[in-house]
C-alpha cells in the first residue's frame, strides 16, 4: 500500500468516522428505548469500507477504512473507543471476504450487495441471541432482522453513489484496478474443450 493510497484510504476513513463519532451517543439509547431498529446504527460501519472498495478495487482497503474510521471516532467519542475501532475493523473483515475468494479480481456490484445482506443476517442473528430472543415478541425479531438487512444493504447503495461521484473527478486515477481482472477464458475452453483445465489450474 503505497503512500498515496494509504492517504486516500485515510481520507475516507475520517469521513466515515464523523459519522461514526454522532452515532456512537445513540447506540446505548436506541438499545434502552427501541432496540429492533438497532442494525440502523450499525450499518452505518459499512459505509467507508465499501467507498474504499467500490472506488479503489484493492485488496485490504474496507479493514484500513474501517479501523481509521473507528480511530476518528473514538476521538470525539473515548468512552466506546473499542466499539469503533472493533466494529469498523470487523466489518471491514467482512467486506474484503467475498473479494479475497475471488483473488481481489472481481469487484461487480451485485457481491457488494450479497455481501452486505449475509454480514446483516449474521449481525442480526448475533444480536438478537445476545440480548436474548425472548427479549422481542416474534413480529419484533423480523423487523429486527429486516432492519439489518435492509440497513447495509442501503448504506451500500449510498457509498457506491458517493464512489462513483469521486471517481468522476479523477482524484483515484492510477490508483485504482479494473473491475473485472480475471483470465480471459480462451475460445476454446468450453465443456468438453480440452483447454479447461490448463485454465482452471491458472485461476
Amino acid at each position: 500500500m503505497n503512500t498515496r493510497l494509504l492517504l486516500t484510504c485515510a481520507a475516507i476513513g475520517v469521513g466515515g468516522g464523523l459519522v461514526f463519532a454522532v452515532t456512537g451517543y445513540l447506540h446505548v439509547v436506541v438499545l434502552a428505548t427501541i432496540p429492533v431498529v438497532y442494525g440502523v446504527l450499525i450499518g452505518v460501519y459499512f459505509f467507508p469500507g465499501v467507498v474504499a472498495q467500490s472506488l479503489l478495487r484493492r485488496p485490504g482497503v474496507a479493514v484500513v477504512t474501517g479501523v481509521i474510521a473507528g480511530l476518528t471516532a473514538s476521538a470525539f467519542n473515548p468512552t466506546n473507543v473499542w466499539r469503533h475501532i472493533g466494529t469498523g475493523l470487523l466489518i471491514g473483515l467482512l467486506q474484503e471476504l467475498p473479494f479475497a475468494l475471488s483473488r481481489y479480481r472481481y469487484w461487480k456490484a451485485w457481491v457488494f450487495y450479497l455481501a452486505a445482506a449475509i454480514a446483516g443476517v449474521v449481525f442480526g442473528g448475533v444480536v438478537l441471541i445476545a440480548l436474548g430472543v425472548d427479549h422481542f415478541a416474534p413480529v419484533a425479531e423480523v423487523v429486527s432482522i429486516a432492519v439489518w438487512v435492509l440497513t447495509p444493504l442501503l448504506v451500500t447503495w449510498l457509498a457506491r453513489l458517493v464512489a462513483a461521484g469521486i471517481d468522476r473527478t479523477g482524484a483515484a486515477r492510477g490508483l485504482q484496478h479494473d473491475i473485472d481482472r480475471r483470465p480471459a477464458r480462451s475460445p476454446g475452453s468450453g465443456a468438453g474443450s480440452g483447454s479447461g483445465l490448463p485454465r482452471l489450474a491458472h485461476t
